[in-house]
């Protein structure tokens, strides 16, 4: 396999090998533009990020800036909402479900490096994917690590850390990552903390 093959597979690769540096490059011309964007150009806004993203599904609202390394090997399913400063680390494949929030500053990070310094130094790095499931809630501030899985209809609270696999219909919070509870018809109610609704369509 070339070097572009291994970082796909997960294996070791070094990034500068087999034109992964050119396609970078190609890509970070693709984000400047959408970052420099004028906001009332919507049509323009939506079809930017359409050619940068490897998938997306509909209602795609990504606030700039955003910064990614190939944008090919992310997915993103309908109605995906990332608030500022989304950094998307894509060597290894991201995929997102439908009706996912990301608050400011999230980092999804599938990129890493050895731990040894003389195999750090060797200039190879990893991508590990990443997988979040359908209507996730994900903090401000919050950093998602290589090779972790996020379930359905989980909260991760802001400022977390995510290390490990979170399951279905929870909310986790911490650094590193803890699930704190399970989400229940119980919370249905309310808007935030112990207040209630005051409207019915909900």
């Amino acid at each position: 396999m070339n070097h572009k093959e291994r970082m796909l597979a997960g294996l070791p690769y070094k990034a500068w090998m087999d034109g992964l540096a050119e396609e970078q490059l190609a890509n970070k011309k693709k984000i400047r533009e959408y970052n420099l964007c004028p906001p009332e150009e919507k049509e323009r806004i939506d079809e930017i990020m359409r050619s940068i993203l490897g998938k997306a599904g509909s209602n795609l609202n990504i606030l700039p800036p955003f910064h990614c390394d190939y944008g090919k090997n992310i997915e993103v399913g309908n109605n995906f909402m990332s608030n500022f400063n989304c950094t998307i680390l894509d060597v290894g494949k991201v995929t997102i479900g439908d009706n996912v929030m990301f608050g400011p500053n999230v980092s999804i990070i599938t990129a890493g490096h050895p731990i040894h310094p003389d195999s750090r130094n060797s200039g190879y790095e990893y991508g590990i994917p990443i997988t979040i499931g359908d209507s996730v809630w994900i903090g401000a501030n919050v950093v998602v690590n290589p090779g972790v899985t996020i379930g359905h209809n989980v909260v991760v609270g802001s400022g977390s850390v995510v290390t490990k696999d979170l399951p279905d219909n929870v909310i986790a919070v911490g650094n590193p990552c803890r699930v704190l509870r399970t989400i229940t018809e119980e919370d249905r109610p309310y808007y935030y903390k112990d207040r209630k609704f005051d409207v019915e369509d909900y």
